[in-house]
């Protein structure tokens, strides 16, 4: 990913959480929202509840590799956050290729290929 398509500040982080969108599935939950830019932003997260520090960043390699697997056609202009279920520990990265792109088709913003 370039610098540029990932959230970083704060302020960002806050503005989608308070007035973005979110949605659940099984292994991730995902929170939404327009950011009128010319591009996508992206953040992955595992709280502390998904486990160590292992845990925590197997999680995050594979929501991002489930991420670059998914054949969707995402509308430029959003910030997504991704953020890990403690269930997700034991999941194969196809299980979570699977709940993603559920999530990301809920969202409405998205259409398949």
């Amino acid at each position: 990913m370039l610098k540029k398509n990932v959230l970083r500040r704060k302020s960002d982080f806050s503005a989608i959480y308070n007035k973005g969108k979110s949605v659940g599935d099984r292994y991730v939950v995902l929170f939404y929202r327009k950011n009128n830019l010319p591009y996508n932003r992206m953040a992955y997260l595992a709280s502390k509840k998904v486990g160590n520090s292992v845990k925590r960043n197997r999680a995050r390699r594979l929501m991002k590799e489930s991420f670059r697997l998914t054949n969707l056609d995402i509308p430029t202009g959003y910030d997504f956050i991704v953020i890990a279920r403690n269930t997700i520990i034991n999941a194969k990265c196809a299980e979570v290729k699977k709940s993603l792109e559920s999530a990301f088709k809920r969202t409405g913003v998205i259409k398949k290929k």
